[in-house]
């Protein structure tokens, strides 16, 4: 068993930290300032130490969020420190994490969103600057509405160029610049 996170707030603040400074920052998701300033992201981070229990808490929290108003919760990140830090074994659960959807018959209704300490796309270099796009302080699944997603794509004129735009901002501002922001977490 792994020893128990110390502070969870510690933990919400670092990630805070890094959707204020890097995502909204940064513009990496033109979508996430309008949730943040209205306070409709639930923050949960969990004690989970194996695959099958951090499944359980997804579970739990797609069908939260299922079930909740949008204007109360509209997205929610699960925070998971202390299990699926390599990141192909995180990737490999994405899999297991849509499976999860389909067999709760909310894919269409909801999606998970990756985002990992040494996220890494495909074909690319481990320190690729342009990884650095998903790269959150502990290894964290997006759970986001489809129709939320859907209505910020229809007010963004150009949302399908977000990604290469992205990697344009990454690359201006290099690994000297992403390590200013001091979003790294000390061990």
């Amino acid at each position: 068993m792994s020893k128990p996170i110390a502070d969870h707030d510690a933990v919400i603040a670092l990630t805070q930290k890094w959707l204020e400074k890097a995502v909204i920052g940064l513009n990496l998701c033109p979508f996430a300032k309008a949730v943040h300033i209205k306070n409709q992201i639930r923050y949960v981070v969990t004690e989970a130490s194996t695959d099958e229990e951090l499944m359980a808490v997804l579970m739990e929290e797609l069908e939260l969020l299922a079930e909740t108003s949008p204007a109360k919760i509209d997205t929610t990140l699960i925070i998971h420190p202390q299990v699926l830090n390599d990141f192909e074994d995180y990737n490999d659960f994405l899999d297991v994490a849509d499976a999860a959807l389909e067999e709760m018959d909310l894919d269409g209704i909801l999606q998970v969103a990756s985002f990992h300490p040494d996220y890494q796309f495909a074909d690319t270099d481990k320190n690729d600057i342009g990884n650095y796009t998903n790269r959150s302080p502990y290894p964290t699944l997006h759970l986001l509405r489809e129709d939320s997603v859907d209505r910020a794509v229809e007010a963004f004129p150009e949302a399908e160029d977000i990604f290469e735009k992205n990697i344009e901002t990454m690359e201006k501002l290099g690994h000297e610049g992403w390590d200013a922001l001091g979003l790294q977490v000390k061990e």
